[in-house]
């Protein structure tokens, strides 16, 4: 029984040539390099895709960094200091020194952006895009996300590239203007927008497709710390994918980012573990990284620990377990996971084993993997 990968390596190494993808990837991209606005995750597979983040730098100290000197505050920021007014409009917006209040944080975030201070324009435009504070309203966020962008504001930058990508305020996508504006971001350095400029060179999405150009803006995500970036990079490495095929390096780049937490990185290394390439074989440091991933929601992961469970490979043999992750892993995935190991395993259990093991695999779908019965991590 082979082991799978993640669903994305399974296909061809690389990720599949769509849009929306650029989406799904931007809030996990995010972690480390920018502070996330909305919610959006990676892993979601329903829904429209949504932006977008804002840059870490907060204003300068401006009089109202507590309650003590709220008052300084306001008198400076209603005297007309724009920085006061961003400060105060950060504090109003998360709530520090003074009662949380996302209608007064935009009216001071709008004081100071309409004074040309870029940090505000870009703040104001993600509450426009959000509707926080304000009514949602794609147009103002583009207004404003643009006016920090042409002020060099490399958060805009994205955030004005994304809107682009998925077209907005009445306009159809854009993916050539998208581009423009993630290169810019880009060479200024956000993982991010490396990141997707180099998705934009693989799928020949704004751009003639470039592989060559892809693996640069992947490798310079990857070195900033972006963990997709880095698992792209170890799929590049395992499929010699516009790089020379080095199992040993995918490993590399599979661990930085299995240590950053992505599901499909700590998979694709279990797998690599598990069959000795590029890294000396090693079943149980394979069950190891099976179990985060399987535990993080990664189907691909659950059938694979399954099958450790099911022949005793760096696990004790434990039928029980086995049926479990296997049947755990095909609703995970809806069904695409083969189940004929499911079937072997369950013929193998006696009646009342196998309603405890069913049992056990709803109470791990319904508590999100966290109790499975697996010992701790």
């Amino acid at each position: 029984m082979g082991r799978s990968r993640s669903r994305n390596a399974e296909a061809s190494g690389l990720p599949p040539s769509t849009p929306s993808r650029w989406w799904r990837l931007c809030a996990l991209a995010a972690a480390g390099v920018i502070v996330v606005v909305l919610a959006i995750s990676y892993f979601s597979k329903t829904g429209p895709p949504t932006t977008s983040a804002s840059p870490s730098s907060r204003a300068p100290e401006s009089g109202c960094e507590d309650a003590k000197t709220y008052a300084a505050c306001l008198e400076r920021a209603q005297a007309g200091d724009a920085q006061a007014q961003l400060r105060l409009a950060e504090a109003y917006d998360g709530g520090e020194g003074v009662p949380e209040d996302d209608a007064a944080a935009a009216e001071w975030y709008r004081r100071a952006a309409e004074q040309d201070l870029p940090e505000a324009q870009f703040q104001l435009g993600t509450l426009y895009d959000s509707g926080k504070g304000v009514s949602r309203d794609e147009a103002q966020a583009m207004r404003w996300y643009r006016r920090a962008a042409d002020q060099g504001l490399a958060g805009a930058q994205y955030n004005l590239a994304l809107m682009y990508l998925r077209g907005s305020s009445g306009q159809r996508a854009d993916a050539s203007a998208a581009v423009q504006w993630l290169r810019r971001a880009a060479d200024q350095g956000l993982a991010p927008a490396q990141y997707n400029l180099g998705v934009a060179y693989q799928n020949g999405e704004g751009v003639a497709k470039d592989t060559g150009e892809a693996v640069r803006w992947f490798h310079s995500a990857a070195d900033a710390g972006h963990p997709i970036a880095q698992y792209h990079m170890g799929m590049m490495y395992a499929a010699g994918n516009g790089v020379a095929k080095d199992p040993a390096e995918a490993v590399r780049w599979y661990r930085a980012a299995a240590e950053r937490g992505n599901a499909d990185a700590q998979n694709d290394l279990a797998v690599m573990y598990d069959a000795g390439d590029g890294v000396a074989e090693d079943d149980a440091e394979a069950v190891r990284w099976y179990r985060r991933a399987a535990t993080a929601g990664n189907a691909s992961a659950q059938y694979n620990l399954g099958l450790m469970y099911a022949n005793g490979e760096g696990v004790a043999r434990d039928r029980t377990r086995a049926y479990v992750w296997l049947s755990v892993a095909a609703a995970t995935s809806g069904g695409t996971t083969d189940r004929s190991a499911l079937e072997r395993v369950a013929a193998g259990l006696a009646p009342s084993a196998r309603d405890a093991a069913d049992r056990l695999a709803a109470t791990c779908r319904e508590t999100s993997f966290a109790e499975c019965g697996e010992p701790a991590l």
